[in-house]
């Protein structure tokens, strides 16, 4: 097992600064320029922050949270929190202002480190609501003069922040921190993303870091010369892991486009050895390749389905047990058809690629195993410090999510619920000890993922939760229906409705971007997404998916009925988490006369 220094994570970032000073930690790219810094300098900056924090009053152990896309700003406020003993809490960018305001209450966050004006905007309407908010520092100061004087008192830049960490002369603020700091104290609060009530905030201590990062090191190969490019939110594990923990303790590169707008671009630039995708994006990918097909012409269509269908064998098959045919076959196919496409979605250099945090459509998987982007599945929580199960590269079975990585302990409890021990495990839920002690019960954390062993491999389910009985008995993993539907590159999105119903209905929401370039393609005419929804065509598309994916599932798992939305599913509205996952019991309320009118 790789053994790591017993050092906290800004301890590791004060070795990394003395021992790779002039090496390249992290890129950022700005008006089209990639900026790189160096390990010297990301601690020196980081070191000024913390200190910038002090000056403006915030005590050892307090709370500081941000608000904002991935920049070098995000990971520079988070290591200067730890850095002079504080800790940081993440806050999602696409909140509205209420959600944002219950996750500053709750936490007791005393400085708020703010994107831009948007993001302070929604602060100061809170505001009255947020005692304990001492200040709000803003990366980017446009629009700030027309804040009015008494509420420009609340608010400095990020950059003065740093200009007063530099000036001050207390360096042995930080080597006190840091010389009490200890593996047992937390150095990050992440918030559940709350689909079925209030955010939690997950306590994670430096332990629990340092814990998860050797299983993820040894189950996806990286080392110092791994390259990443940083898009998916900080305020989420599965960011955390590879853009801050798994970096500072190995010492690899770290690269943050210019904005979540430009992820295609920036992955064709930083061609980046290593790519983490949630399902959403793997989905947006495969969907995006699929209208470059339908807009090409038919002779590399045909050229393409010819590839895909020979090397589909291929997709599970380990490389070592290939023989020279395959190479062969494949060698071919790569050169005519799969390199272009690795191109065009910028993961040609990818040595892994991986999908978590949500459940995949098996069929995404295999299509870009079959063009030699070695996707695999891992699986893991924000109470888990993230990633603690994954396929190894040359073992994947599709539909499952691997086996345990070094130092996770499991066990499957009588009713199929993975459980899960080691030192990653989180210490609990800020200010919340029931939940806690229901979490996690004599050192296990219960997941509440049901899941089932599968050629030695662990596949889920679904959420103990979640799982429905229908008016005749049978039990439903909704998961399971919902995937087999989403692997069509036309549905974007499907929510199964079948708890004490006599048959499965489904509400479906249509990919727009896909079906509108299919509709373009016959000259179907729409003017925005309700008009084509509408349209008979659409519906019979999308039946014609729905029994192509029902010919996959039991006969008891068939969608016999189902009801297109008008309307794409709406953070805002509550039907859909910051992480896009669906409220189910916000939608079942809101769709109530739609889904009753299924079983008429």
């Amino acid at each position: 097992m790789m053994k790591l220094p017993e050092l906290t994570l800004p301890q590791m970032l004060r070795e990394r600064a003395r021992t790779d000073a002039q090496r390249i930690a992290i890129r950022q790219k700005d008006f089209g320029i990639w900026k790189p810094f160096t390990w010297a300098q990301y601690h020196q900056r980081a070191s000024h922050f913390g200190l910038g924090l002090r000056a403006l009053g915030l005590p050892a152990g307090g709370h500081v949270g941000v608000i904002s896309e991935n920049r070098i700003e995000w990971v520079l406020a988070q290591m200067g929190t730890g850095l002079v003993g504080a800790v940081t809490v993440g806050v999602y960018p696409t909140s509205p202002t209420n959600e944002v305001a219950y996750v500053v209450g709750h936490a007791d966050i005393e400085i708020m480190v703010c994107e831009d004006q948007e993001q302070t905007d929604k602060l100061l309407a809170a505001l009255p609501d947020l005692p304990r908010l001492k200040k709000i520092v803003v990366m980017e100061t446009k629009g700030l003069r027309s804040f009015a004087p008494e509420v420009r008192q609340f608010i400095t830049t990020f950059d003065e922040v740093e200009q007063l960490g530099a000036a001050s002369s207390q360096q042995a603020i930080i080597d006190d921190a840091l010389a009490r700091q200890r593996l047992d104290d937390v150095g990050l609060m992440i918030y559940t993303s709350g689909s079925t009530g209030k955010p939690k905030g997950a306590m994670i201590l430096y332990r629990n870091i340092r814990g998860v990062v050797p299983g993820i090191v040894d189950r996806l190969e990286l080392s110092q010369g791994t390259t990443h490019l940083s898009y998916l939110p900080l305020c989420h594990v599965a960011e955390q892991m590879l853009t801050s923990f798994v970096p500072v303790y190995i010492g690899s590169q770290v690269n943050f486009g210019e904005s979540i707008r430009t992820v295609q671009e920036d992955l064709r630039e930083v061609a980046p050895t290593m790519f983490l995708g949630v399902p959403r994006i793997w989905e947006k990918l495969h969907a995006a390749i699929h209208i470059k097909l339908q807009e090409t012409g038919g002779l590399r269509r045909a050229l393409f389905h010819k590839a895909y269908n020979a090397c589909k064998p291929l997709a599970e098959k380990q490389r070592s047990a290939w023989s020279a045919a395959d190479k062969l076959t494949f060698a071919a196919s790569y050169w005519l058809v799969f390199r272009a496409l690795q191109n065009f979605i910028g993961l040609r250099n990818a040595h892994v690629a991986l999908t978590g945090a949500a459940p995949i459509p098996p069929d995404v998987v295999r299509f870009f195993r079959v063009l030699g982007v070695p996707l695999i599945e891992v699986y893991g929580l924000t109470e888990s410090t993230g990633m603690v199960t994954g396929h190894r590269l040359d073992h994947v079975v599709v539909g499952t999510v691997g086996v345990p990585t070094l130092g996770v302990e499991h066990r499957i409890a009588d009713n199929g619920e993975l459980q899960l021990k080691g030192d990653m495990v989180f210490a609990g839920y800020y200010k919340n000890p029931e939940a806690t002690a229901s979490s996690i019960v004599g050192g296990w954390l219960h997941t509440g993922d049901v899941v089932r062993e599968e050629q030695g491999q662990i596949k889920i389910v679904d959420r103990l939760k979640d799982i429905m009985i229908t008016a005749g008995g049978k039990n439903l993993t909704p998961s399971e229906i919902e995937n087999t539907m989403k692997g069509s590159p036309f549905i974007k999105e499907c929510i199964i409705v079948a708890e004490a119903r006599k048959f499965v209905g489904a509400l479906v929401m249509i990919d727009y971007e896909t079906v509108g370039k299919w509709a373009e393609a016959r000259r179907i005419p729409f003017t925005h997404y309700r008009s084509l929804v509408e349209h008979p065509e659409v519906r019979s598309l999308i039946d014609a998916e729905i029994n192509q994916g029902n010919q996959r599932l039991a006969q008891v798992s068939q969608i016999r009925k189902f009801h297109l939305l008008t309307k794409e599913l709406d953070h805002d509205d509550g039907e859909v988490t910051a992480t896009m996952k669906v409220r189910r019991a916000s939608i079942y309320k809101t769709y109530a006369a739609e889904i009753e009118a299924l079983y008429q």
